[in-house]
């Protein structure tokens, strides 16, 4: 007898700890006290065992124990201590594990034992009752059919516990930054949420041979002792935005969204973010849209349809615009988790809510489909085409929990996490492939003579309506994806230089293909160098290679009308003085009337001879190709004598140049007058 009240006594504590753990999120915590409660209760005590079991399988659903909820669920049932979503909840389970004839028998159950009231409860959970009858039905023609995606395991990124959220970063996609719980986080306690560390972010590099390196945990402030995980990038790579859970003994952790910024290789300490004033909800999983104007996240505040939903709100260069939900149909009764941005555009995101294989299934909302759906963003499901929600079907997609999207470029290609297959229910990062025809245009923006201009933008103008506005990355790049007969005009632009055209016709093509396009921008206010004109020997006389340099220049001017440039022609030291600057300037004059000859208007040009009075002065980019020059070096006579041979006539042929710097940006802009 005093056995059994030493016994009952013991569960009742482990209920009531497990109950405190359970109202702070430990769910971990909670079900280890719940476990020992229910081993200490009595198998007579049918309803006491029954509710402890009930416990027991909600905690091990929060914490992806799914053979685990399963048991304890049909436990529950098995004491008739259920409730109205004890059925619901091991139907979702059994869908994870595969189970879908079984699944399908218990959210029928759940359809047929709802009460017919008007309650949010019961419409939320008929919606995702009869979305996973229907999900359970069609799972396993959807797996038979399977997809053109092909799925690994990359082993290289695995540990022995969580690695999920991978996401790319880098000039050339040379980084990706993932989640991981492994031992190697920073802190020395363990979460009460998953019985492992807390989460840091961790970062794997290429070799110079394209090889992925084993990951590293980020050896900055980014880090702390708290949870940090689920990181985007801003376009330009500068800003990162993740998701942190504080601890706190005394109240649920909440996400927040914070930010962290890249100083040379090194991210700073993060802040938080703040998007509302409402601390009592939870602000995760970040994502920048292309083109950095709209911060997607997940959030479960008030005023959405049910669990997580996707919102967004608007990035701005004076702060945060207002927050909106996205709405149906992407948004459902259940949870919408995870999105991120296709750099095409298209939005990926998980959930389940929607017709899936169980978990968390991927989805995806094409770009130009994105913005008829926030329109609508406060219609109920039923008034919009459920159609626009792509499922991208198996293998990217399983009975497990898949999410985490990132993309290699604009190829459909790239990494994501998922948990199939794993009986702790850990996650994993895979790599995927889609074999989908692309077709994308990658330019180069740089100063003429110069290096890249990180500054600069790009327009770009096709004949099927296309007119965006292009950023580029910090190596002057930009990539875009392009469409099949369309014709396309490019206009590079920057402050301080003149306008760059190109043009392009995109043809059908049978595999991926990328075109690429070079943006030679001419300063405003330096000297910019004519290349390649030759001219007779002591002449002024123009050579025919000549041309294709004159017909570039003529191009140049038509694409700025309203620019005057003086246009110059330099010898070098040797010969008289006097001698030099004629014959220069009658060069000069020479490429002028070419100029005038081919539509340039002569008002424009300001032909002049400088002779040997102008040496060149080296610029940082020639240093590369003559390392005996430093940049500021002058090319003096006498600094030319100071020289071996070879060199004496590597500069002579510097000095040797025909120039132009731009006079006037107003030409044609105001009246004579």
């Amino acid at each position: 007898m005093v056995t059994m009240l030493l016994t009952g006594c013991g569960a009742e504590q482990a209920i009531k700890k497990g109950d405190r753990y359970y109202a702070l999120g430990e769910y971990y915590d909670a079900s280890t006290q719940y476990r020992k409660a229910y081993s200490q209760t009595p198998a007579k005590e049918r309803e006491q065992r029954g509710r402890v079991a009930l416990k027991m399988a909600e905690c091990y659903r929060r914490i992806n124990y799914s053979q685990k909820a399963i048991a304890a669920y049909n436990n529950a049932i098995r004491y008739k201590q259920t409730d109205s979503l004890t059925y619901l909840h091991l139907a979702q389970q059994l869908m994870k594990n595969g189970s879908y004839k079984e699944a399908a028998k218990y959210f029928q159950m759940v359809i047929d034992s709802l009460p017919q009231d008007n309650s949010q409860l019961s419409i939320f959970s008929s919606k995702l009752a009869k979305t996973g009858l229907r999900a359970a039905q069609q799972a396993p023609e959807w797996k038979k059919q399977g997809s053109a995606y092909t799925v690994k395991r990359e082993h290289l990124f695995d540990s022995r516990r969580a690695d999920y959220s991978p996401m790319l970063a880098g000039e050339e996609n040379n980084q990706l930054f993932f989640t991981s719980t492994r031992n190697q986080a920073k802190g020395d306690e363990f979460s009460g949420i998953t019985g492992t560390k807390n989460a840091d972010i961790f970062v794997s590099q290429k070799d110079e041979k394209g090889k992925w390196q084993r990951p590293e945990v980020i050896d900055s402030e980014l880090n702390s002792d708290y949870d940090e995980g689920a990181c985007c990038f801003s376009p330009d790579g500068r800003t990162m935005y993740l998701t942190q859970c504080r601890s706190d003994a005394s109240f649920p952790r909440y996400a927040t969204i914070m930010t962290s910024n890249r100083s040379d290789a090194a991210w700073s300490k993060a802040t938080e973010l703040v998007v509302t004033r409402d601390t009592l909800s939870a602000y995760a999983h970040p994502a920048v849209s292309p083109d950095g104007d709209w911060l997607y996240f997940t959030s479960n505040m008030p005023g959405g349809m049910g669990g997580y939903d996707i919102w967004r709100i608007r990035l701005t260069s004076n702060g945060l615009g207002g927050v909106e939900n996205v709405g149906a149909p992407i948004n459902t009764p259940g949870d919408e988790l995870f999105p991120t941005f296709r750099p095409n555009g298209d939005l990926y995101f998980s959930s389940d809510g929607h017709e899936g294989m169980g978990g968390l299934d991927i989805y995806y909302v094409e770009s130009e489909k994105i913005k008829e759906i926030t329109a609508e963003a406060n219609a109920t499901l039923s008034t919009l085409n459920s159609t626009l929600i792509q499922h991208p079907g198996y293998p990217l997609n399983s009975q497990g929990d898949d999410f985490g999207m990132t993309f290699e470029g604009l190829l459909n290609k790239g990494f994501f996490s998922s948990n199939r297959g794993d009986g702790k229910g850990w996650d994993h990062i895979y790599s995927f492939y889609n074999p989908e025809i692309v077709q994308t245009v990658k330019g180069w923006v740089y100063e003429q003579d110069g290096y890249e201009l990180p500054q600069a933008q790009v327009y770009m103008v096709g004949n099927d309506g296309t007119n965006m506005k292009l950023s580029v990355k910090g190596d002057g790049s930009f990539t875009q994806q392009i469409k099949p007969g369309v014709d396309y005009v490019f206009l590079g632009t920057c402050k301080g230089f003149l306008n760059h055209q190109e043009q392009l016709r995109v043809e059908p093509v049978t595999e991926s293909e990328e075109y690429v396009l070079q943006f030679p921008l001419a300063s405003i206010t330096a000297p910019v160098l004519i290349e390649n004109i030759f001219y007779d020997f002591d002449k002024a006389t123009l050579r025919p290679e000549s041309t294709a340099a004159l017909d570039k220049l003529v191009t140049l001017l038509g694409e700025n009308p309203n620019v005057t440039i003086e246009l110059s022609a330099h010898c070098d030291y040797k010969g008289s003085a006097e001698y030099n600057k004629v014959l220069a300037q009658r060069r000069a004059e020479s490429v002028v009337e070419y100029l005038t000859a081919h539509g340039v208007a002569s008002d424009r040009l300001k032909p002049v001879g400088y002779g040997k009075e102008k040496p060149k002065t080296v610029r940082r980019k020639l240093t590369e190709k003559y390392p005996f020059l430093k940049e500021g070096d002058v090319l003096t006579e006498e600094f030319i004598k100071t020289l071996n041979e070879e060199q004496q006539e590597q500069c002579n042929q510097l000095n040797r140049r025909t120039e132009f710097i731009v006079l006037r940006t107003t030409y044609g802009l105001f009246p004579k007058k």
